[in-house]
């Protein structure tokens, strides 16, 4: 029993810190608040892991596993890549920035997109995402330069500046290639990979077909970004949007 306590606080303390951490170095999003619930559910059930019932405990193992299995199912869709480096556009999903600075894991994808312009450098980049409220300039721009820096051609990137939700982000994403490429065009969506199923489904319902590349998640926005992952992908589910 003193093992078991001792890995359920451990593992409630490494919430805590890393969500101090991911405080410290990110926007404050929905996922930290879920991932401070979760932290502090953990803590108290091991402070008193002694007192709870057997059922209890068996409770609290159930509940601990439904992310964990939740969790390799999003990991195996989002790194589960199909493209074939052949596309003619490349799209590529806004995240955080900081003032006007890419955050690390916005940059984690579009290094993914780099490696991909790099195989194909024929095939247009958009860069999509709106100004949120802690940003200074939008998402895109921010994106654009990123690209532009690191060699990207400026004839090669899109830019659609408006969206603020993954929904808008391939359903405006689409009007702009549509008019764009009116004899129709191919696509490879790139976005982090626990966001990756979610995104492929929300395109297909927007109309626009898609391959999908998964960029690495920053390990300290592993909890937030997978907790938060998992209650946005059962709305979904639930809801439908």
């Amino acid at each position: 029993m003193t093992i078991t306590k001792s890995v359920v606080l451990a593992v409630g303390a490494f919430l805590l810190v890393d969500l101090l951490y991911v405080l410290w170095v990110a926007n404050f999003n929905m996922g930290l608040i879920i991932q401070g619930v979760v932290a502090v559910a953990v803590v108290l059930f091991g402070v008193f892991l002694k007192k709870i019932p057997t059922a209890g405990r068996v409770a609290g193992a159930s509940a601990a596993a439904v992310p964990l299995v939740f969790s390799a199912f999003l990991v195996l869709y989002g790194t589960a890549d199909n493209s074939t480096y052949d596309e003619d556009v490349v799209v590529v999903l806004g995240a955080g920035i900081h003032g006007e600075q890419v955050a690390p894991t916005l940059a984690s994808r579009l290094d993914k997109a780099i490696e991909y312009h790099n195989k194909n450098p024929r095939a247009m980049i958009v860069v999509s995402g709106g100004q949120g409220p802690e940003e200074k300039i939008s998402e895109a721009l921010a994106m654009e330069r990123y690209l532009l820096a690191r060699g990207v051609p400026q004839e090669n990137i899109i830019k659609e500046d408006r969206s603020t939700s993954t929904r808008e982000n391939l359903s405006y994403s689409k009007k702009i290639l549509d008019d764009r490429f009116p004899q129709g065009f191919s696509t490879v969506l790139v976005t982090s990979d626990f966001h990756v199923y979610r995104s492929v489904q929300t395109a297909k319902k927007a109309g626009l077909p898609v391959r999908h590349l998964g960029a690495a998640t920053p390990w300290y926005a592993v909890p937030s970004s997978y907790l938060r992952e998992m209650l946005t992908v059962t709305k979904m589910w639930v809801v439908g949007t």
